[in-house]
């Protein structure tokens, strides 16, 4: 049996994913490592639960490695994935209802923060500590509307454009929008309230 030539690192993950459903073990390894983290950090983002993000997480790379012989590239691999990662999370909050805690105090909250600063615009004032600003911070991410936080999460976690969003969630573009706007006007709100 001839050897299946090994994918370049470099490739595009759709042309991955592809090589995957042609038999190639590695491109599956190479997605996995790309993905896995930002995958993670939007369910633990999501549940405040690390090891129901752990969970969310091995259960959607399952659901990868079974939906591969019928992958076909409708739009980006990250949408693909990240709109399966939607599911997943619209599944868990039927069987349950969230309890998000996050908590101020880890360095996922301190990364967490960092990002949503850059992301937002928002220059935390002088006299604001940094450990004051993500408290205050994840506090308003945990309070903001379920599919405002998801559609929020999606474009910091996983760097999607709103039609891409609008995609994931099955919604019009123009609610995506909508959606993302009042999610950042309240985390502004928020975070100005403290200053």
């Amino acid at each position: 049996m001839a050897e299946l030539p090994q994918p370049q690192p470099s490739l595009a993950d759709e042309a991955l994913m592809q090589s995957y459903a042609a038999g190639q073990a590695s491109a599956f390894e190479l997605l996995y490592e790309r993905h896995r983290l930002r995958l993670w950090r939007y369910f633990y983002r999501n549940t405040g639960d690390a090891a129901l993000a752990d969970d969310l997480s091995q259960d959607l790379w399952f659901a990868v490695v079974d939906s591969a012989a019928g992958y076909e590239v409708r739009s980006k691999f990250t949408t693909w994935l990240f709109t399966m990662a939607h599911h997943r999370l619209v599944d868990h909050w039927r069987r349950q209802r969230p309890s998000v805690s996050l908590s101020a105090d880890s360095d996922e909250s301190l990364r967490l923060a960092d990002s949503l600063f850059a992301a937002s615009g928002f220059e935390p004032g002088q006299q604001l500590n940094r450990q004051l600003m993500a408290q205050a911070l994840l506090a308003a991410l945990a309070q903001l509307p379920t599919e405002q936080r998801e559609c929020f999460l999606l474009q910091v976690e996983a760097d999607m454009t709103v039609a891409e969003i609008a995609q994931a969630t099955a919604v019009a573009e123009e609610t995506a929008k909508s959606r993302l706007r009042y999610a950042r006007a309240k985390l502004r709100a928020a975070l100005e309230e403290l200053a």
